[in-house]
């Protein structure tokens, strides 16, 4: 497991020089490293191009599916929530990092916000969100569930 974090480490470090965020992510099975991410918010101009998104979609695209069922999420450091949520709709059985929150936040990347965010009720957020009825709320839900060919997740 040491190689793969340093393997995330040194990725991270690389993508730095390359113009991209200090994170590394690969994801793992049975020891065979299946994909590799690193952070590309800046140069893709997409907040949500995380090393571990990248990882993951990589990941999914190798394997032709999209729950990592049996893999592993390594990561240069600790996953923000919006990571951890992808970790958990892949499937992964695993995550493991080497730096931590703490440790990002000192270099500039403080997700603790987020963290402490949804802890609170939402009438409390800086973001307001808010549910408006339309009458129709549920009609994709219900196509999806009379679909013939849905494929459950």
């Amino acid at each position: 497991m040491n190689a793969h974090l340093l393997a995330t480490i040194d990725l991270a470090t690389t993508n730095v020089s390359n113009g991209g965020g200090p994170f590394g992510a690969m994801i793992v099975r049975n020891g065979e490293v299946i994909a590799t991410g690193v952070n590309q918010v800046t140069p893709t101009l997409d907040p949500t191009a995380h090393a571990e998104i990248v990882a993951i979609r990589n990941a999914c695209q190798a394997l032709g599916d999209f729950k990592l069922t049996g893999c592993t999420l390594i990561s240069s450091c600790e996953p923000c929530p919006l990571c951890l949520s992808a970790a958990l709709w892949a499937r992964v059985d695993r995550v493991v990092y080497a730096a931590d929150r703490h440790d990002a936040a000192a270099a500039g990347f403080d997700d603790r916000e987020f963290y402490e965010l949804f802890g609170r009720p939402r009438e409390e957020w800086s973001l307001p969100v808010e549910q408006i009825s339309t009458g129709e709320d549920n009609a994709p839900f219900t196509a999806w569930l009379s679909s013939a060919t849905r494929i459950d997740y």
